[in-house]
């Protein structure tokens, strides 16, 4: 089998394309949204391999999977959005609060500001957590500036961070906390 190398040998000259095909350029917000959401898959990544906890790392990979629907959409332009497979309609932020709904009743949650780092896994998922809250701020900037339209991909970025929160601490189990505030 031959493979396509993933260069054109033509230079890009600063510009890129989006999955829907138009050339923007590299500093473009929508890039620097996806770019950033990029990361977040990569350290989601880290995470599901340092946990010796199977369901915790099908639960990483079903977030994985369900960044690169939402991926899809912020780089797809609206005049294009109806070719995308799967988009974050009702149904799809639905399974994200049932998540969130589930761990909030079954994870305890910590009474106070929790130090990361118990663990390898806890604290790649709340370094997953920071860049999902800078990729809901990237993404409400495209919204304010309607380059993309749709709300629940903001209500589902909210949740995100909600829900890598919650599997940090289920994955430490004892959380070091912050007892006094200097």
């Amino acid at each position: 089998m031959t493979t396509k190398g993933i260069t054109t040998k033509t230079g890009d000259e600063g510009y890129s394309r989006l999955f829907s095909g138009e050339k923007v350029s590299k500093d473009s917000p929508r890039l620097e949204a996806y770019g950033d959401l990029d990361e977040l898959v990569s350290t989601l990544a880290v995470a599901r391999g340092q946990t010796r906890n199977t369901r915790l790392r099908e639960e990483i990979l079903i977030l994985q999977k369900e960044l690169f629907v939402v991926g899809s959409e912020l780089a797809t332009t609206s005049v294009k959005l109806a070719k995308l497979p799967r988009r974050v309609d009702d149904a799809f932020l639905a399974q994200m609060e049932k998540r969130c709904a589930f761990l909030n009743a079954t994870v305890p949650i910590p009474k106070g500001f929790v130090i990361p780092g118990a663990t390898l896994a806890s604290a790649y998922l709340d370094q997953a957590r920071c860049i999902a809250r800078r990729c809901e701020r990237k993404v409400v900037a495209l919204y304010h500036k309607k380059e993309i339209k749709n709300p629940r991909v903001i209500v589902w970025f909210n949740r995100l961070s909600d829900c890598l929160y919650l599997l940090a601490r289920r994955e430490e189990k004892h959380p070091v906390l912050v007892k006094d505030l200097v």
